[in-house]
């Protein structure tokens, strides 16, 4: 059996010390690579587009009402067949009349549509040249008539889509003409959009449209990862665990959403809360989205 040589104590202490001095460089490369400074919170930069929007107000009126009166005077009122509120063919008897010579005479409804206020009383007189008996919104068709700000009317075109909010509910609609003057004491134009819609609308009643103007497709960050100030506005990023500032062009909003148009590129690490306790170079440890809560 083989013996190895046993350690004086010189020996022992010159191993000890070669051992340390071995390990010093595994230390400073995990001192260095270890994470300092506060956690904040980050996100990669990815892309998103954006609804260029025009936001006009105004009220619900019927594009187009016929007003239905008998073809001849000295006639009464002897059957009503329909009222307001009621759907109508074209051709659809409305109401009875008699001369006074006796017999009948139908009122027909001459387009399809919502009656939307009737006269008829039975027993009364109809006249051809008074107050109609009936009045039809033609083909049940409704604009709203939205008032533009004037340095928003170029941005309108016909059949531009629209959301428009009446009541709690969200409808279709299109651009279908832009009016062609300002009035002078408020500098608004007109916009009327045609709503596409089953529901019964009332006249008059106020509406609410988003009109979708074009589309902007650029880099995506939340509004809170906005910085404003002298110098401009920035986005804070984390490259290399250190702090650096961006100055950017933003775009449109959405959402809680803004468009970075310059200054940032797709895959850059954001913080997501800017702040100004963050400088220049500081170190931070990035921590993912949504990763905290886990």
């Amino acid at each position: 059996m083989s013996h190895l040589p046993a350690l004086t104590p010189s020996r022992k202490l010159l191993a000890a010390a070669l051992l340390c001095l071995a390990a010093q460089p595994c230390l400073a490369a995990d001192e260095a690579e270890a994470p300092r400074g506060p956690a904040v919170t980050v996100l990669t930069a990815a892309k998103a587009c954006f609804a260029a929007i025009v936001e006009v107000t105004g009220p619900v009126i019927a594009r187009d009402e016929t007003m239905v009166r008998p073809e001849r005077p000295g006639l009464k009122v002897d059957e009503i067949l329909a009222d307001a509120g009621d759907t109508v063919t074209a051709g659809q008897p409305l109401a009875r009349l008699t001369p006074p010579e006796g017999g009948a005479v139908p009122v027909q409804a001459p387009v399809a549509g919502l009656i939307a206020s009737s006269s008829a009383v039975i027993g009364a007189m109809a006249s051809g040249k008074g107050e109609a008996l009936f009045s039809i919104i033609a083909r049940s068709e409704f604009d709203l008539v939205g008032l533009v700000p004037t340095e928003d009317i170029s941005r309108l075109k016909v059949n531009q889509s629209a959301k428009i909010k009446i009541g709690p509910d969200w409808i279709d609609g299109r651009v279908r003409r832009i009016g062609t003057t300002v009035e002078p004491d408020i500098q608004l134009g007109q916009v009327f959009i045609a709503l596409t819609t089953n529901r019964r609308l009332l006249v008059n009643v106020a509406g609410r449209a988003l009109i979708t103007t074009g589309q902007s497709c650029n880099i995506s960050v939340p509004l809170t990862a906005i910085l404003y100030g002298a110098g401009g506005t920035v986005v804070q990023v984390v490259r290399r665990q250190r702090v650096e500032t961006r100055r950017v062009e933003t775009g449109l909003m959405s959402g809680g959403q803004i468009e970075i148009r310059d200054g940032l590129a797709e895959g850059d690490v954001v913080v997501v809360r800017a702040g100004e306790l963050l400088r220049e170079g500081d170190p931070v440890r990035p921590v993912t989205a949504g990763a905290e809560a886990k």
